[in-house]
């Protein structure tokens, strides 16, 4: 949620300006009506013209499905529309009063588990989430209160301070969970051209206060996997070693709704008996309207139970994991319609589709010369790429404003330690991103070189902006 400040006097004076058609009985009338902006209007204001202020102002966010920098779902079917439509007033946490929407997320649950393969579906615990970032939180929750429990002479009166081995390239939520739940936070840092963990330095971070290791299939900086697989290795090594038994977490944000699909023989799920838990956003490529996200864990083992709340709520007694309450249930029942309309063909079919989108164009815009390619879309639909050696006249910063002119959103940003010296462009494909989409981004981007090209160095630019881009 955005944090804003107020506004001086001089702008909460400020109304808007109205259009005298506002006035649908009488428009000279309404030539008078000037509604304020920080401020309730000491009146009621007709729909039509309510709706016209904000539609109005809203005209100039960006056109979402021009949008290269979001992963999230931008295009569904009409249908999904409608069904979200009929479910937006259902609560989710009245599993009580709406018992058929509770049983569509225990069924995603049941399906999300047999895709990842757990060992008993049937006994994996799971829910569903606002986004993969509160389904982070709960899963480092689970982490921190599986460490608690094993450790009652250390913490919380002991003395120890609990801590997590991740990446610097993880998502921004992993730097929130340690905030917030004050664990220290361990990241092993990028290396030459190795932009995420690496195995055997996260096991050497580790101790006897390590509650987990978070491994990340899909990094959002550059679309690449992490090894999920080598990192559980590392540790069973480890554990060979020093008795130290360090549960995983895979953060499948993006890359646990690509690789079940596309990538069948990466291991990387609940077949590693070291992966406790994973995440994944049904509006990424799950390919539903945000927000809702999914946490599951291997067993019950893996969840405490102190953690679950039992509510008796509105009549009914109700078990709950997570930081939200009230929520609407139209994301879920969205996620249900979504899973029954595509199946494993039909995400496999669009997935495929969107892998290729990427990959082609990463080819097309490595063949103008100026960009050297990092990663080619092979993995995520998602590649990031820098300026290639010898351009000095323009920077990626000054192709990403460029862009922006023509209504390409396509962020810009430099990498975390230790390559604050890289700064890449990266382009995110998504369900709706199409080929002639892409075709039409090429051209443009073909449009723009030659006077980038003419420029004798990169325009100045305010040291904010050349900040990592984290979603």
């Amino acid at each position: 949620m955005a944090l804003h400040r107020g506004r001086d006097d001089r702008h909460a004076a400020r109304g808007y300006a109205v259009n005298p058609f506002y006035g649908e009985a009488d428009p000279v009338s309404s030539m008078a009506l000037e509604p304020p902006r920080h401020r309730l209007p000491d009146g009621p204001t007709t729909p039509s013209a309510a709706y016209q202020f904000v539609h109005d102002e809203l005209m100039l966010d960006g056109n979402s499905r021009l949008n290269l920098a979001t992963f999230v779902t931008t295009w569904m079917e009409p249908q999904a529309g409608v069904l979200l439509a009929e479910c937006r007033d259902k609560n989710m946490i009245d599993k009580d009063e709406y018992p058929r929407t509770a049983e569509l997320e225990r069924r995603c649950v049941a399906m999300l588990a047999d895709l990842w393969h757990a060992p008993d579906p049937a006994a994996t615990v799971g829910c569903s989430t606002t986004g993969s970032s509160e389904a982070c939180m709960l899963a480092g929750l689970a982490f921190k209160r599986r460490w608690a429990l094993a450790n009652p002479d250390r913490y919380p009166g002991g003395g120890a301070r609990p801590n997590l081995v991740m990446g610097s390239n993880v998502q921004v939520c992993w730097d929130k969970f340690c905030n917030f739940w004050e664990v220290e936070a361990r990241q092993v840092p990028m290396e030459g051209d190795r932009f995420h963990i690496d195995p055997q330095a996260a096991a050497e971070l580790c101790d006897e206060n390590t509650i987990g290791v978070v491994a990340v299939l899909g990094s959002t900086f550059d679309g690449s996997y992490e090894p999920v697989a080598e990192v559980c290795a590392a540790l069973d090594a480890l554990r060979e070693r020093t008795g130290l038994d360090v549960p995983v977490h895979v953060d499948g944000a993006s890359g646990a709704m690509i690789a079940p699909f596309l990538d069948e023989d990466l291991v990387w799920d609940f077949r590693l008996p070291r992966v406790a838990s994973i995440n994944t956003s049904g509006h990424k490529y799950g390919l539903v309207y945000p927000g809702v996200g999914w946490a599951l864990w291997r067993d019950r083992t893996a969840l405490p139970e102190e953690l679950v709340f039992r509510v008796n709520y509105l009549g009914g007694d109700m078990p709950t994991f997570a930081l939200n309450f009230s929520r609407p249930g139209a994301q879920v029942a969205a996620q249900y319609y979504t899973f029954l309309r595509l199946g494993r063909e039909g995400y496999r079919a669009v997935q495929r589709n969107t892998r290729k989108v990427a990959s082609g164009l990463a080819r097309r815009i490595g063949e103008f010369g100026d960009f050297r390619l990092l990663t080619h879309g092979d993995e995520l639909p998602v590649f990031a790429f820098t300026t290639a050696d010898g351009i000095t006249g323009f920077d990626v910063f000054d192709v990403s404003r460029r862009l922006r002119e023509r209504g390409w959103l396509v962020p810009a940003y430099t990498f975390p330690p230790n390559r604050q010296d890289l700064s890449v462009l990266r382009i995110v494909c998504r369900n709706g991103f199409s080929q002639d989409l892409a075709d039409l981004f090429v051209d443009d981007l073909g449009t723009l070189l030659p006077e980038l090209r003419r420029q004798e160095a990169p325009l100045d630019r305010p040291e904010r902006v050349a900040t990592a881009f984290h979603h």
